[in-house]
């Protein structure tokens, strides 16, 4: 059977299944809706938080940052993975304990002020938006090519997915589906990173086959000598030009900063947080802690495995070639607009190389009738400006090298269908828990506690659900208009939640002198640098986006760093310049800490 045939599959079954776990998880009370009912298993709770967790950044981009960043693609893994040590230690049990709904309730109530509830709303449905806008891109990547749509058709279909069961399920249905989500996920990811370690090394643990030796299979496939994998792939990096794979070329003050940002931007994501409110008690959200580190670290493990075979395959069929000889996947891809090549230097020959083909994504040229035109070589025509001074003749999305991964290894159509049902489940999973912190900002912190606290039950759940309608609407407009890779658009959501949500949270749990002032004040003053330095450098003068212009050399990916620092040092000072809090608010603090539980 044909790809496409394969995958309509293996993503009918997955969504019969989705689907149908809503369906028996229908929420039926609020506390269903927000929290599951506080009924979720820590081993379940940690699978659906590890696939709440591992959105279409982890599945389908951060092994293709690895790819073309290489050693400097370690941010992501240290970043991602140590930011659930901080959430562990210093704030999902406190959390826990407390034993609400949502973030902004607690910030409300422990900042004694209604202004402090509206300000972290505004923040929560701020930085989900941000983060939703890549999960949505991941879907539409994902439905591009394996479903032959375009990609905003792709983010439609999605839409529609994630609709049915989020609204309809809530908490409840979101969790139970993400279960399922998970083992999909972790299935297609493991499955062709073990075939492609067993093509290479013989060794069938990628972990391990990444820094093994070549078997002689693989120095036939390579056409080399006998070495380690590593070495074979620093080798043919250097011999085009490019730094070696295991090099960083990365500011070390950037690396640093953007991984900062991304651990504590973790401990700081709403949609994180609210998941151990799930749990039937305080020692079961450490236990869920510990159970999702578990099923996210063999994701995470795995990924440096799969972002240089990627690498290694992809120059291995593509470096050199005419477009005749171009394998199959780069012509399937090159239909998405993810792929392309212009012919620089005439020879007919695809060279890859340093510096960037085009000045944003490719465009390609179409005649009257819709039809792609193509080039004396039988390549698609693009008609953006090229940079003429740079050596590569080649676009590639990175995005699209985990999704393609199977196909250029040449794997069984299957296992091309298993992949992009798995990167429908990472990007989706994510999206709905998303969506879930947005509706009941909405309807929970905002109408029920803010504009109309009279409202009944069945009424704020009926409000709860258009909430997640129209956030669906919204999230699959920034899926269509998206301001980057998937794994960049994240990593601004990190920083935002860095700079907003974790300092008050934890002065907030430690600090019992915190006051509601100095919350309020650091909460804005650390969101509004953020959101500005990317804004300024994303899409006011992205021209100015380099090392020269940057502040203290860090990235937009890494501000979220200085402005953490900011929003403790606000909050500290106007706290210590304003009236302590009041007595029952401070005794309050205290028992989140006391080990006993409530």
């Amino acid at each position: 059977m044909s790809i496409m045939t394969w995958t309509w599959i293996m993503v009918g079954i997955t969504f019969s299944v989705y689907i149908g776990i809503a369906i028996w998880s229908k929420a039926r009370s609020t506390g269903d809706f927000y929290v599951a009912a506080r009924q979720v298993h820590p081993v379940l709770n940690g699978m659906a938080t590890g696939a709440d967790w591992m959105s279409a950044a982890s599945f389908i981009s951060m092994a293709g940052m690895i790819s073309f960043l290489g050693r400097d693609g370690s941010m992501y893994l240290m970043g991602w993975t140590g930011g659930y040590v901080l959430l562990a230690m210093l704030l999902a049990p406190y959390l826990r304990k407390y034993g609400k709904f949502t973030v902004p309730m607690f910030v409300g109530e422990r900042y004694y002020s209604q202004v402090a509830r509206t300000v972290a709303v505004i923040c929560a449905i701020f930085v989900s938006f941000v983060y939703v806008a890549g999960q949505m891109r991941g879907v539409g990547v994902v439905f591009s090519r394996f479903l032959e749509v375009d990609i905003n058709t792709g983010v439609l279909i999605g839409m529609a997915i994630v609709f049915f069961y989020a609204v309809l399920g809530g908490m409840k249905g979101i969790t139970y589906t993400q279960v399922a989500q998970y083992c999909v996920l972790i299935t297609a990811y493991l499955i062709p990173a073990i075939f492609i370690s067993l093509m290479f090394t013989g060794i069938p643990i990628p972990q391990i086959g990444l820094g093994a030796a070549l078997s002689e299979a693989g120095q036939r496939l390579l056409n080399s000598d006998p070495g380690f994998l590593l070495e074979k792939l620093d080798q043919i990096q250097r011999d085009l030009g490019l730094p070696a794979f295991t090099s960083g070329i990365k500011p070390k003050i950037d690396v640093f900063a953007i991984t900062l940002t991304l651990m504590v931007g973790t401990a700081g994501l709403p949609h994180i947080i609210i998941r151990f409110f799930t749990t039937p008690k305080v020692k079961d959200a450490r236990a869920s802690a510990g159970w999702a580190l578990l099923f996210i670290a063999i994701l995470y493990t795995t990924a440096p495995a799969v972002g240089a075979f990627a690498k290694l395959n992809f120059i291995k069929t593509v470096h050199g070639k005419s477009y005749a000889e171009a394998p199959s996947w780069f012509k399937n891809w090159e239909k998405t607009g993810l792929v392309a090549w212009v012919d620089k230097n005439g020879d007919g020959k695809m060279q890859y190389g340093p510096g960037k083909p085009f000045k944003g994504k490719p465009i390609f040229v179409k005649d009257e009738n819709g039809n792609f035109v193509r080039g004396e070589h039988g390549q698609l025509l693009v008609k953006n400006e090229i940079i003429k001074d740079s050596p590569n003749e080649l676009y590639v999305d990175r995005d699209i090298m985990v999704l393609a991964n199977p196909e250029i290894a040449k794997l069984p159509a299957w296992v091309v269908a298993l992949v992009a049902a798995g990167g429908l489940a990472a990007a989706l999973s994510t999206a709905a828990g998303l969506l879930l912190v947005i509706s009941s900002a909405l309807s929970h912190d905002l109408l029920k506690n803010v504009l109309a606290p009279q409202i009944s039950e069945r009424t704020e759940l009926l409000a709860a659900r258009i909430a997640a309608a129209i956030a669906v609407v919204i999230a699959g407009y920034f899926g269509i208009h998206p301001p980057g890779f998937v794994a960049q658009v994240v990593a601004f959501a990190f920083g935002l939640a860095a700079s907003s949500f974790f300092p008050i949270l934890v002065l907030g749990v430690f600090w019992r002198r915190t006051t509601k002032e100095g919350a309020i004040a650091g909460m804005l003053s650390g969101i509004i640098f953020t959101a500005a330095y990317i804004i300024y450098f994303k899409f006011i003068n992205p021209a100015a986006n380099n090392p020269a212009h940057w502040w203290f050399g860090i990235s937009p990916e890494g501000i979220g760093m200085i402005g953490m620092i900011i929003n403790f040092i606000v909050t500290t000072v106007v706290s210590l310049l304003t009236k302590e809090p009041p007595k029952e608010v401070q005794e309050m603090v205290l028992k989140l800490r006391y080990p006993k539980e409530m």
